[in-house]
């Protein structure tokens, strides 16, 4: 990212980033490695779509009835998501919009930068029957064929809980510099862990002093009405 930021310093970056789960973690460093590669790409990426596993997997487990959910079903509906998100990019039509539309449209400020996606609808392939002409689903997946479907991106600041959920495991772990070793092994400093941490602190301030600067504004808009 550092990279195509020197070289394409004028172009638009969309990142599509996905955060860990423990029900179906691989490795016990993921935390570490998500908060670091955040600190990493903040500055580098001018919208990214945070894809948090956790809640891919609940919705697997709620919506679609599938008991123990695998990397493949997870995979398949992040790319469902994906196939909507960039369908703008790659189809014509009056409304679609291209990357520097989605910066625009989409983050408030540099920091800012993390829309939420939402898909619906989210329904079993094994409870619906038949539908004329459908929208293109994954093959293999566990979505159902319907005949309309929407993709909502919007940057809320609901976002951060996300962001709290995954700095506390970071915590949990660094508290006692777990596994900090081995990093350090492959030549990365103590520091740079607790620069990283910091950096998200600060990320999750910052989404909470813009949600105070909205709900500020709405009164204000409703004293000049009245």
């Amino acid at each position: 990212m550092e990279r195509l930021s020197v070289d394409y310093g004028k172009k638009s970056k969309l990142e599509f980033s996905i955060y860990p789960a423990p029900q179906v973690s691989t490795a016990v460093v993921e935390p570490y490695n998500s908060i670091l590669t955040t600190h990493t790409t903040l500055e580098h990426s001018d919208c990214a779509f945070m894809v948090d596993n956790e809640a891919i997997y609940d919705i697997c487990r709620r919506n679609l009835d599938v008991d123990r959910p695998s990397y493949t079903n997870l995979n398949r509906l992040i790319s469902q998501v994906v196939s909507s998100i960039t369908a703008s990019l790659r189809f014509d039509g009056a409304l679609n919009v291209d990357l520097t539309e989605f910066q625009t449209n989409l983050v408030p400020y540099p920091r800012i930068h993390f829309p939420l996606a939402t898909y619906s609808p989210v329904i079993s392939a094994e409870k619906v029957g038949i539908n004329y002409q459908p929208p293109t689903v994954v093959p293999g997946g566990d979505l159902a064929k319907v005949p309309r479907a929407v993709c909502m991106l919007s940057n809320t600041t609901a976002i951060a809980e996300a962001w709290a959920r995954l700095d506390r495991k970071f915590d949990l772990m660094y508290a006692k510099r777990a596994f900090v070793h081995w990093y350090v092994g492959e030549g990365m400093e103590e520091g740079e862990f607790s620069e990283a941490r910091e950096d998200l602190a600060a990320l999750e301030k910052d989404y909470e002093e813009v949600g105070i600067d909205s709900v500020d504004g709405d009164g204000g808009d409703d004293a000049d009405e009245y």
